[in-house]
């Protein structure tokens, strides 16, 4: 096991690491792009204090 340092204090790692595949993320400009319309697009109303507004 690999001997960690923490802090100035070492330790014993107690778990393995995990044996998992790395995940491939992609990036989709238009969905993105969409979404941020969306939310633009959508009015909010909010409530500061008892005095009502839009966002």
């Amino acid at each position: 096991m690999t001997t960690l340092l923490y802090r100035g204090h070492a330790y014993q790692q107690v778990k393995d690491a995990a044996q998992q595949q790395g995940v491939q993320l992609t990036y989709r400009r238009n969905v993105y792009q969409a979404r941020q319309a969306d939310v633009r697009q959508a009015q909010v109303q909010l409530t500061y204090r008892g005095v009502s507004y839009l966002r």
